[in-house]
């Protein structure tokens, strides 16, 4: 698994400039994290399964891996369909149209077909991973494709400024600029693109962006940048204090995608092992004398996947452990339908731990967020005073795990 320098590198060896390439379709209104992570496992799959080296589009959507997925995970009516053809078109070319722009795919064109070919697998592996993964990508490729087209000062303008006028400014030049050097000569054409622009580079600043036409009222947040918006932090963020997660879900029942929290969290999984292989020589995250030289193969839910869907694809909840941790001591003699809750407990604080290490390095990536740690915490005890934490105080967090698993008084 590479890092995000190497992302970096890779862009900046390119030249984006539409000036030069005329290319309209270097981003698309599909192109959203979550969809361009899923075409690039897709299509790493299908290599993967098949000897050829060029696919097409429908080669990708009609893959058995991608039926098996898709369907499930995005609640689109089936690949197979006749009526489905135009959507499956767009959700998979316009991702594959970016990818190849970028270099990360390469595409021949033979008579009226493009053919694709994989240009840069340890990048494209790289978006495959995780949604932050495209979604990092994304946002480097997009600040760097302006940058080299002459139009980023327009952005960097909004950015600091952060006015309607700067905000329509803004999006005239990006209007004005794409009808000037590519094929697309409509200004609603450039709109309906220029939400895919503005709002990764708004999400990393943590500024306003674009939302319904005009600029939002609020900074951009992860969930609006999504294809397949359904963030159990907005389903619960009316829940008052003082009432359980369990009595608020009895009264405001949250529809739950079961299969497409199953599918991230196998992603998850397979991105811990990874990282944990590469930047830790795969040993166990919870350090016990006597597996300390045992290899840590198994990823496992500190909060159960079962129990806890919202929270199962979320690093902060998953540990690497060697099989004997596992299958031992985290569910007892093996039944994984069981939770010892005191190795729980000593498990919360080894992660809790790792998390301060990875985000304290000034070596490695850092792949956890503070803020998604205090949610699992918040999700797994059903205690809303945890998210007033302060940002990166892991004294307190200890705290909390510590008393959560205090006997009250009298108990």
């Amino acid at each position: 698994m590479i890092t995000q320098q190497r992302v970096i590198e890779f862009l900046d060896s390119r030249n984006y400039d539409l000036r030069v390439s005329g290319n309209g379709r270097w981003i698309d209104q599909k192109c959203a994290a979550d969809v361009v992570t899923v075409v690039a496992d897709c299509i790493l799959n299908y290599g993967l399964c098949n000897d050829q080296k060029q696919f097409t589009t429908p080669d990708i959507w009609h893959d058995k891996y991608t039926v098996e997925n898709i369907e499930a995970i995005f609640r689109k009516p089936g690949v197979e369909r006749y009526e489905a053809k135009n959507e499956y078109d767009k959700f998979f070319q316009q991702p594959m149209e970016m990818l190849s722009y970028a270099g990360v795919l390469i595409k021949e064109k033979q008579g009226s077909r493009n053919f694709y070919s994989i240009g840069d697998y340890d990048v494209l592996e790289y978006i495959a991973l995780r949604e932050r993964n495209a979604l990092f990508f994304l946002k480097e490729y997009i600040s760097r494709v302006l940058a080299d087209s002459g139009i980023k000062h327009y952005f960097d303008t909004f950015f600091r400024l952060q006015t309607k006028s700067a905000y329509e400014d803004m999006k005239k030049a990006h209007s004005d600029f794409i009808i000037a050097n590519t094929k697309i000569n409509g200004v609603v054409e450039c709109n309906r693109i220029f939400i895919k622009v503005l709002n990764p580079l708004a999400y990393y600043a943590h500024s306003c962006g674009t939302e319904r036409g005009r600029m939002s009222e609020q900074p951009i947040t992860y969930d609006m940048l999504m294809y397949n918006r359904n963030n159990f932090r907005d389903v619960y963020s009316n829940k008052p204090k003082g009432v359980t997660r369990k009595e608020y879900a009895a009264t405001h029942p949250a529809e739950i995608n079961e299969a497409y929290y199953r599918y991230q969290s196998a992603k998850a999984k397979r991105y811990l092992r990874l990282f944990n292989d590469q930047n830790r020589s795969g040993k166990t995250e919870h350090l016990e004398w006597f597996c300390i030289n045992d290899a840590a193969i198994h990823m496992h839910h500190i909060f159960s996947e079962a129990d806890y869907p919202e929270i199962c694809y979320f690093l902060e909840n998953l540990i690497a452990l060697t099989p004997t941790q596992h299958l031992t001591y985290a569910h007892p003699n093996g039944k994984t339908t069981e939770v010892d809750d005191q190795y729980q407990h000593l498990l919360l604080l080894s992660k809790a731990d790792r998390i301060q290490e990875n985000l304290t390095s000034v070596t490695f990536e850092h792949i956890y967020e503070f803020s998604n740690l205090l949610f699992v915490l918040n999700v797994g005890f059903d205690n809303d005073e945890i998210l007033e934490i302060a940002d990166m105080d892991f004294s307190s967090v200890v705290n909390a795990i510590n008393v959560h698993y205090t006997p009250a008084v009298g108990m």
